[in-house]
């Protein structure tokens, strides 16, 4: 792809003598903060269906990806060619049912063997457990989901979401009696609990727990936005409200915001 490689040429040009400083100065660990970004601002356009958006953020990402191999080129570790093909012949070994004779009833018999072919892969021989080979660095609610779906195909599993939900409720209640009790410590430990049955309750539901979260904490912002609005309109300062006058104000947010997505 013309296009694919003339990034390339324009990465290895900035990175060269006489190229730009900045680019030259960078390595794998300084660019761990701006590849998270990229991933995220990747998802906020998906979120917010712009094509245009979308199309630019995977661009910038992409421009991370040639950035790390830039380097391993460099290092003489790796090029953009080796990324290419490790990813081109994975697919192909992953998708037997596609590339080879192979047949499958549905997109689960597609997962499982997926996850069996992986781990007879080289790099993967070694590990011990069944948990190895999550990303450490993972956002907690997306390790936390991926933990669970690993143990479940042992059987580790409830039968249906009724299991985590009372799990909820437990946990909630762990966490309500940690906190009369006054310890910290175990009253972390009984939130993390509550935070992870939460996660178990959304994966048996089939909802992702980052993507709803994320969503929650923007309707938040939203709606609070709303609420400096209007109170900024009608002369109000929000520190001079009451509770009871902040919550009738929230639920007028809500009202409002909702009746303009119907």
């Amino acid at each position: 792809m013309e296009e694919l490689t003339e990034l390339v040429n324009l990465m290895a040009r900035l990175r060269a003598p006489g190229g730009c400083p900045w680019d030259r100065e960078q390595d794998h660990q300084s660019l761990k903060p701006y590849l998270l970004e990229e991933a995220h601002e990747v998802l906020e356009a998906i979120d917010r269906g712009s094509d245009e958006k979308l199309c630019e953020e995977l661009g910038d990402l992409l421009l991370q990806v040639v950035f790390h191999a830039q380097i391993g080129a460099e290092e003489g570790r790796f090029d953009m060619a080796e990324v290419v093909r490790g990813i081109a012949g994975k697919l192909r070994n992953r998708h037997p049912h596609v590339f080879g004779e192979v047949q499958v009833r549905d997109s689960d018999e597609v997962v499982d063997n997926w996850e069996r072919i992986k781990r007879a892969e080289p790099l993967n021989l070694e590990r011990a457990s069944l948990l190895d080979g999550v990303p450490v660095a993972l956002p907690a609610l997306q390790k936390a989901t991926k933990l669970q779906k690993r143990v479940a195909r042992v059987g580790f599993d409830w039968d249906d979401h009724h299991g985590p939900a009372g799990k909820v409720r437990e946990e909630l209640r762990e966490v309500e009696c940690a906190a009369e009790e006054g310890d910290h410590g175990k009253l972390v430990a009984e939130i993390g609990d509550l935070l992870f049955a939460v996660v178990n309750l959304a994966r048996r539901l089939g909802v992702e727990s980052e993507d709803a979260l994320r969503m929650a904490v923007d309707r938040f912002a939203e709606r609070f936005r709303w609420m400096e609005q209007k109170a900024s309109g009608e002369g109000i300062r929000l520190q001079r409200l009451s509770l009871a006058e902040l919550d009738e104000l929230w639920d007028a947010a809500k009202a409002e915001l909702e009746a303009g997505d119907a």
